[in-house]
């Protein structure tokens, strides 16, 4: 079952976008079921698997960073870099799932029920971009 409405998509399309613009590479929409995205290199190469968030908050004020925990660990078992990516209203902040920390508690937002989520506060690992 999928909450997401094409605001969302539209959202998510953007960031990936950027996301794979800093290194020209390229991504696949994966099933709605599944995670988000494959993400290829410049050459076609497979690198990661991507997903995307949408944090309807500036760059600023988007902490903790939510993830709902069933998505992580869907991420984290495709065994490949897991990378995931917040879309924010002025750009996007990313970071490899593996190398953060982070709380886990539950929570969730309407029209889900609540679920394990995890929060992560700013960390070295994340990066950001702004959209131009």
């Amino acid at each position: 079952m999928t909450f997401e409405t094409e605001a969302d998509l539209q959202r998510e399309k953007k960031a990936i976008e950027l996301f794979v613009s800093i290194f020209s590479g390229s991504y696949l929409k994966l099933d709605p079921n599944d995670i988000d995205y494959k993400v290829f290199d410049k050459d076609k190469n497979l690198i990661a698997y991507a997903e995307v968030r949408g944090r309807i908050r500036s760059i600023r004020d988007a902490y903790p960073l939510p993830i709902a925990a069933r998505k992580l660990v869907k991420l984290i078992d495709k065994r490949i870099v897991p990378i995931l990516i917040w879309a924010c209203d002025d750009g996007i902040i990313y970071a490899k799932a593996n190398q953060l920390k982070g709380e886990i508690k539950w929570g969730g937002n309407p029209p889900r029920d609540s679920e394990l989520m995890v929060y992560y506060d700013k960390q070295k690992t994340m990066r950001y971009v702004r959209y131009v």
